[in-house]
């Protein structure tokens, strides 16, 4: 049924039971898993006030703070993986729009499904907080299984 799985995870604790579902799922099809990460880059105002506080050079203090984050989401993720017995191919990227990366990603990759959760938050909370859920659900044309 699905080939290549792409499972978005921001490392929250309700992204995780995404990451559970669809390695859960993965593990029986005999698919292939892509875990993707999206962090935001470094905002021009928090470079200044990091420059001003004495951080010498703050994008690449961003990005060691980034990547000793991502090191302990994916050993994580990959022990997930191996005790269900999943090879994960794991990524992560620097963009101001997740949905956007999720979908790009996705797509590069030949994806046939797309597993991300969601809080399920309606109405003002909804548009007041945004949900790159809602906008990867718009904006693809790959099945997408939100889990809750």
């Amino acid at each position: 049924m699905y080939e290549h799985i792409l499972i978005a995870t921001d490392g929250s604790e309700l992204a995780a039971r995404g990451v559970e579902h669809g390695l859960a799922l993965a593990a029986p099809l005999k698919a292939r898993v892509t875990v993707l990460t999206v962090a935001p880059p470094l905002q021009r105002e928090a470079a200044l006030a990091a420059i001003a506080g004495g951080v010498d050079d703050p994008v690449i203090r961003y990005d060691q703070q980034i990547e000793s984050k991502m090191k302990t989401l994916f050993a994580s993720i990959e022990q997930r993986a191996a005790d269900h017995g999943v090879t994960v191919d794991l990524l992560h990227d620097i963009d101001e729009h997740p949905a956007e990366a999720i979908i790009r990603t996705a797509g590069l990759k030949g994806c046939d499904l797309i597993v991300m959760t969601s809080h399920g938050r309606r109405g003002a909370k909804r548009l007041l907080l945004g949900s790159q859920t809602a906008e990867v659900l718009a904006h693809t044309s790959i099945p997408v299984l939100v889990v809750r």
